[in-house]
């Protein structure tokens, strides 16, 4: 650990586990990867490890947010038009994850971030600076399955799932985004235009 590690006390970070059993929640992936809809890779994002020593699976408690977490994020920010095309849509896709059994999940979405001493930044900034850290640390220090929190696009709640705990998830089939009949509905509530040749 770096000197720049999160340092939580141990019976904050317990007392914020909390029981939790995500029932078709959405997962907005690309359709590259429709054939393994709980696959999962190292990469750079809010909960990620900062040294590739876990994998993570991010989850949304509906398809506005699991949309605006992955598609349009800030790419509209100051801008009046606000157009995504069908052809950038067709290549996503969409799953619905359900757990068999209730989750252990450190519940960041209210005062959580506050009562560890860690910067709301951690769950909140637009920048992934100091929420892998925290992940990690969380990771280490507990058998957490993963963290409760709120997304910071549309307030709604999301869970991102440690690789340790996949295996109590199942997905049913990856169908395309661009043919779920509330996409345009989702696209409208988030005052964003599907445009159909692009």
């Amino acid at each position: 650990m770096t000197s720049r590690e999160p340092k939580l006390d141990p019976a904050v970070l317990a007392s914020l586990a909390i029981a939790f059993q995500p029932v078709g929640y959405y997962r907005v992936t690309p359709l590259a990867h429709r054939s393994t809809p709980l696959g999962m890779g190292f990469g750079r994002s809010r909960f990620s490890s900062p040294d590739d020593g876990f994998k993570v699976l991010y989850l949304a408690i509906d398809l506005t947010t699991g949309l605006a977490e992955t598609l349009i994020r800030d790419r509209f920010e100051n801008r009046r038009r606000r157009r995504i095309g069908a052809a950038e849509i067709a290549r996503w896709g969409v799953t619905r994850v359900s757990a068999s059994k209730p989750l252990t999940v450190i519940d960041l979405r209210t005062t959580g971030l506050l009562r560890l001493g860690i910067s709301t930044d951690a769950g909140r900034a637009k920048a992934h600076r100091q929420g892998p850290r925290l992940s990690r640390a969380i990771h280490a220090m507990s058998d957490a399955d993963g963290i409760l929190y709120g997304s910071r696009l549309t307030g709604a709640v999301c869970c991102v799932v440690y690789d340790r705990a996949v295996a109590l998830l199942a997905a049913e089939p990856v169908t395309e985004l661009l043919q779920d009949a509330s996409l345009t509905a989702v696209l409208d509530g988030l005052a964003v235009e599907l445009v159909m040749s692009a």
